[in-house]
């Protein structure tokens, strides 16, 4: 069966099962939203396929996530990752996961969760949008720009307006799928 896509996925499998299972579908886990900003984070100037072909080995390297342990890297876990191949190996970016996994707990401890700090940028409610095709879809928009001008002032790095919608998007904090495609309407919650 052919099923409608958003464009984007190239045919790719994995960015296929991504596009189905993951993207635009609302998140409210924690631990899987500071994957996707650890994730989105690597991606600044980079293509999606890439990072999503390397998440196993990010996945790995950063301890499955866990910002607790993440905030806790010493300059011999640091550089060991400079050495991984498997990952994205930037400098600024493998650091600055470190400071945002610090931010993360610190925004976790104000708020009870993460969760409830950053669904606040959508009013707690996914933005439904009604693209006919993908050219129609922003870089960024106001809520991405409130985002990502107060993760910046909680010491968050690499979060400027566009990583943020990339990240709203993932989270399924925005609903960008166009209207034809098959994952229009999954409300599917993890």
């Amino acid at each position: 069966m052919n099923l409608t896509r958003c464009n984007w996925t190239q045919d790719d499998s994995l960015m296929m099962a991504y596009h189905d299972e993951e993207w635009g579908i609302p998140l409210y886990d924690d631990q899987k939203l500071f994957e996707f900003l650890v994730l989105d984070a690597f991606q600044a100037g980079l293509s999606w396929k890439t990072i999503l072909h390397k998440r196993k080995n990010f996945e790995k390297a950063f301890d499955r996530f866990n910002p607790k342990k993440i905030a806790n890297y010493k300059e011999e876990k640091l550089e060991a990752l400079m050495q991984d191949a498997g990952i994205i190996r930037n400098r600024l970016k493998i650091w600055g996961t470190v400071k945002n996994a610090k931010a993360f707990l610190e925004v976790q401890k104000e708020f009870g969760s993460f969760n409830q700090y950053i669904w606040q940028f959508v009013n707690h409610q996914p933005i439904v949008n009604n693209w006919d095709s993908m050219s129609q879809v922003p870089a960024k928009t106001p809520e991405s720009d409130a985002m990502s001008k107060d993760l910046k002032k909680r010491g968050f790095t690499f979060v400027g307006s566009t990583i943020c919608y990339a990240f709203m998007q993932a989270a399924g904090m925005v609903n960008d799928h166009i209207v034809t495609c098959h994952c229009r309407t999954k409300k599917k919650k993890k």
